[in-house]
């Protein structure tokens, strides 16, 4: 992660706007920004906008020296009525995505597009996703923007900082929304987009979530995460219990096969068998620790104790879906840990390459979903300390 590693380099915000969510566009929207500005995801948080915050964006969006007085009306009016809670109460969906790099906010200026629409061309995230429809006067009848960002750097400044102090109060886990039926809390589960998704900028994140938009699943909540060796040990922790037994007949049989290709030695039955009790658990333990690393960027040997909690050298971002039955709805769109065995069109078949690097992680049941939201915080604000690393204490 690059995070701000020179002075040229700055952040920048993209608002995913309640429709766009609630289309099903979020993935689409991420994969074109990350693929189309190569600028790093640094964060990821969703909110539940209150009226307060809904009404303090607009008036920043009114401001915005980047847009054109008209535009700023039209895109003030519509966050006061997109952004604000419904009438019960109940909040509506917005994600926010923080991007890091040189000159990140002309790159998602540029990548988002005007609130003009094009109907032309698909060239930008507006033109694919955004709605702008004018009657026979020019005057505007309909304006969906599908995202918001900051048009200037001053804006996009100022749009952070605004957020940031909100973080903590109308973001996080967003269970009371418009679009999840009232009653009974529905199932949650965690994705965890694995680190090999973000090795290099690509729409490979963006596309795993289309895939998941299947799930008629609603997304509740997101978080950009770097995994400590602690967070890894203890998160997989269950893998480690099972991998003794998965892999004792494989290396009974291993072992017998190379005594005989490097040695020319036919051992018997218990003789393998006593070899096998004597490498397994190493193997194991090797195997556990290529997990770790493969999570973390960091080989647990070489990491001293009092270092285990800090954060880790790659990323993933966790997201929670919410709904009927959802654990097993996303366990199947996802597919078998093997991404050989699994279905034409799951995740797994097409972005998984072994059991390891296997494109996502889901939990495989309501109670260890809830085991690791915990171990990683995934409602956990860190909007807030990438704000500040980046322009001082948010007021």
């Amino acid at each position: 992660m690059r995070i701000l590693s020179n002075m040229r380099a700055e952040l920048a915000y993209v608002l995913i706007n309640p429709y766009t969510i609630s289309k099903s566009r979020t993935g689409g929207v991420l994969g074109r920004i990350i693929a189309w500005t190569q600028l790093d995801l640094v964060g990821a948080r969703m909110f539940g906008p209150g009226k307060e915050l809904v009404e303090a964006y607009a008036q920043l969006v009114e401001a915005d020296p980047g847009l054109r007085p008209d535009e700023a009306v039209n895109l003030s009016r519509y966050v006061r009525r997109a952004y604000a809670p419904a009438s019960d109460g109940r909040r509506r969906r917005v994600m926010m995505l923080v991007f890091a790099g040189e000159g990140a906010v002309e790159k998602i200026r540029r990548v988002a597009g005007s609130v003009r629409h094009n109907t032309e061309s698909a060239r930008t995230v507006r033109d694919i996703y955004g709605d702008f429809i004018v009657d026979d006067k020019g005057e505007v009848v309909y304006i969906e923007p599908a995202i918001m960002v900051g048009e200037s750097p001053e804006a996009a400044e100022k749009g952070l900082k605004l957020w940031a102090a909100f973080s903590e109060s109308d973001g996080g886990m967003i269970e009371n929304t418009v679009d999840l039926p009232r009653g009974q809390p529905p199932e949650k589960t965690l994705v965890l987009i694995k680190p090999d998704n973000f090795r290099e900028p690509s729409v490979r994140p963006g596309s795993i979530i289309d895939i998941f938009s299947g799930s008629g699943l609603r997304i509740i909540c997101a978080k950009v995460h770097r995994m400590s060796v602690a967070e890894a040990m203890q998160f997989y922790a269950p893998v480690r219990d099972v991998l003794e037994k998965r892999l004792r007949d494989g290396v009974k049989q291993r072992a017998a096969v190379c005594l005989q290709q490097e040695f020319g030695l036919r051992v018997a039955g218990d003789v393998a068998q006593r070899i096998s009790e004597v490498l397994t658990p190493v193997y194991a333990e090797w195997q556990f620790n290529q997990i770790v690393h493969f999570m973390t960027g960091v080989w647990p040997a070489d990491c001293a104790a009092e270092r285990r909690r800090e954060p880790g050298k790659e990323r993933c971002l966790a997201l929670v879906y919410a709904g009927k039955s959802a654990v097993n709805v996303i366990r199947d769109i996802l597919g078998p840990t093997d991404p050989k065995s699994a279905r034409p069109g799951s995740v797994r078949r097409q972005f998984g390459r072994d059991v390891m690097v296997n494109a996502a992680h889901a939990s495989d049941s309501p109670a260890r979903a809830q085991q690791e939201m915990e171990i990683i915080r995934v409602a956990e604000d860190t909007i807030r300390s990438l704000v500040e690393r980046a322009y001082g204490p948010v007021v």
